[in-house]
């Protein structure tokens, strides 16, 4: 005789299941919480650029380099206003006098009492009555008033030099990268060649052959200066080239220049700014050494390398001359690599936390 098949149902199935693996059914205790009124657990929307602000706050260094970069150039420009006499204003009666600022004269240990090399005041000694903050040169100008101007001039090319290696990289990395292909191999080939050639080379070239001037110098030094701009744009537009919305973008008919300039190019401005921030102390500490070998700025107008070529005569008798331009020219390009450092790490999507 055949047995009767027995039939499980599903509830005892699930029992039997739990109670293989050790849990009971009675093991299980039901919240009594209502999920409808518990709070929602939201994140704050934020943008690349409000995101990359938010990273540079956290980078104490960043934001010290980026006080101390407001500070000298707001200085830079309201500096020469301080005082009654111009950048090039001359008087033999009152040459290489140290530095004295009212009442901190008083105290004889600070360097800003007025007190000549050999311990007695040297304004009484020639017969002046005003003070100069910074003293004076050997010609008797003012150091405050030049030491500000030559750092308007020191930004001033530093800037100009950064906008055009931006201008000139941005365009012909951009070219480069998008194309590819013989074109890529033909342009990299001719920045290989003009990089051969050393800077200071192309910059006696330029003030031999055009008129000593701030342009000739900047012109000079962007003459080789985008090198690095167009390598870093290129690199940026051979790795989003064939990203998926360039590739829709290209598919629904988007010409090849609205695809450069509106679809790639933004996708790369973090990159780009980067590199810039780095190219201005750069230029700024390349026209200081210009200035240092006699080819910088033209006289009268002067600059913080030419006022450090200045001093360097007279560094033994009046080191006030070489130290005041020489401390803030290193304060300068120091706040600006800060600074840069801060922005690379705030663009950088790897220091996400």
């Amino acid at each position: 005789m055949m047995k009767k098949k027995d039939t499980v149902t599903p509830e005892a199935n699930s029992v039997m299941t739990h109670t293989s693996e050790g849990i009971m059914a009675d093991d299980f205790i039901r919240s009594e919480r209502n999920l409808e009124k518990e709070p929602e657990l939201q994140r704050e929307s934020k943008s690349f650029w409000q995101d990359a602000w938010d990273q540079l706050r956290r980078n104490k260094l960043a934001v010290i380099g980026m006080i101390g970069l407001l500070l000298i150039i707001i200085f830079a420009f309201v500096g020469p206003l301080l005082s009654d006499h111009d950048y090039a204003e001359q008087d033999v009666q009152r040459r290489n006098l140290p530095a004295k600022i009212p009442v901190l004269d008083h105290i004889h240990f600070l360097p800003f009492d007025g007190q000549g090399a050999d311990g007695h005041d040297a304004y009484k000694k020639a017969g002046v009555k005003e003070n100069f903050w910074f003293g004076t040169d050997q010609l008797g100008r003012d150091m405050w008033t030049r030491t500000w101007q030559g750092t308007q001039v020191s930004l001033f090319i530093g800037v100009a030099a950064a906008l055009l290696d931006i201008f000139v990289g941005v365009v012909y990395g951009a070219i480069s990268g998008f194309f590819g292909g013989r074109i890529d191999n033909f342009m990299q080939r001719l920045i290989e060649i003009i990089a051969s050639i050393p800077n200071l080379i192309v910059v006696i070239l330029f003030v031999l052959i055009f008129e000593p001037s701030l342009w000739t110098i900047i012109l000079a030094m962007t003459v080789t200066g985008w090198i690095g701009m167009s390598r870093v744009v290129r690199g940026s537009f051979l790795k989003l080239k064939n990203q998926e919305f360039v590739l829709a973008s290209r598919t629904l008919g988007t010409s090849k220049l609205k695809l450069i300039f509106r679809h790639i190019l933004p996708n790369a401005l973090g990159s780009i700014i980067v590199t810039s921030m780095f190219t201005v102390p750069s230029a700024i500490f390349f026209e200081a050494f210009l200035s240092f070998i006699g080819i910088g700025v033209p006289a009268p107008k002067t600059s913080l390398g030419s006022l450090v070529n200045d001093g360097r005569q007279m560094l033994l008798i009046h080191p006030h001359e070489l130290f005041i331009p020489a401390i803030l020219l290193s304060l300068l390009i120091l706040f600006f690599y800060l600074f840069s450092d801060g922005l690379r790490d705030a663009f950088d999507p790897k220091m996400r936390k």
